[in-house]
């Protein structure tokens, strides 16, 4: 198996141990662990090569044996890092979607909700972004598959089981459930649309302009 771009699992390791950054980490007992670092910093690797497999060969024609032999590790190490091929592109859903809903959460009572809900997407698209590029590389590759459009749709639902009860303790009447949840679906219907558009190549303007036109398009006639 090749060591992945000329760096083995156990010296990237090494060098973490050596680093400024497992200094800062001894020191205070409330960052993460040296474990979870190397850990997230193998994880992050293998996803990178296992998009630049799907970008080049296809999702559904790349193995996770190809990829683990890529990385330089076994399929079974692989699957301590991912369940299955479609999670190294996924990833894990759970914080992001925490992320949005408690930046709902922060958002003023009295803003009006698709207002709120526009925030709080836009909030997360703030954050860093290292490789923009490996970014549109990776939301291309998420279209390209049945499989991953199937996980895609569960991120719709999980993120929208967080965040409806928060839309719906700010809206009134007999239909604020049914409000709630129209309103939740297409705020990420907006959020898709902005980041698939968002990764053309061809595509000149940033996600968060994208993301402002999407959601103004459904922008309610009164404030929700």
């Amino acid at each position: 198996m090749k060591p992945f771009v000329g760096v083995t699992i156990r010296q990237l390791c090494q060098s973490l141990t050596h680093s400024t950054l497992y200094a800062s980490v001894v020191g205070s007992s409330s960052n993460p662990g040296l474990r979870d670092i190397t850990r997230e910093a193998v994880r992050t690797r293998i996803a990178e090569v296992a998009i630049d497999l799907f970008a080049q060969q296809g999702f559904d024609a790349v193995t996770v044996e190809q990829i683990a032999a890529e990385v330089g590790i076994s399929a079974r190490s692989f699957h301590r890092y991912f369940p299955a091929k479609e999670d190294a592109v996924i990833g894990d859903l759970v914080p992001w979607g925490e992320f949005v809903r408690d930046a709902l959460a922060a958002r003023p009572a009295d803003e009006p909700v698709w207002d709120s809900l526009h925030a709080s997407f836009e909030a997360l698209l703030a954050q860093p972004n290292r490789d923009e590029q490996r970014s549109k590389r990776t939301m291309r590759v998420l279209t390209s598959a049945a499989s991953l459009r199937a996980r895609n749709l569960e991120k719709h639902l999980l993120w929208a089981s967080l965040l409806t009860p928060l839309v719906q303790e700010r809206l009134a009447g007999d239909l604020a459930v049914l409000r709630a949840q129209t309103l939740v679906q297409a705020s990420l219907v907006c959020f898709d649309v902005a980041l698939t558009t968002w990764a053309d190549p061809d595509e000149t303007m940033d996600a968060v302009e994208l993301l402002r036109q999407s959601f103004a398009t459904l922008a309610p006639g009164d404030p929700a």
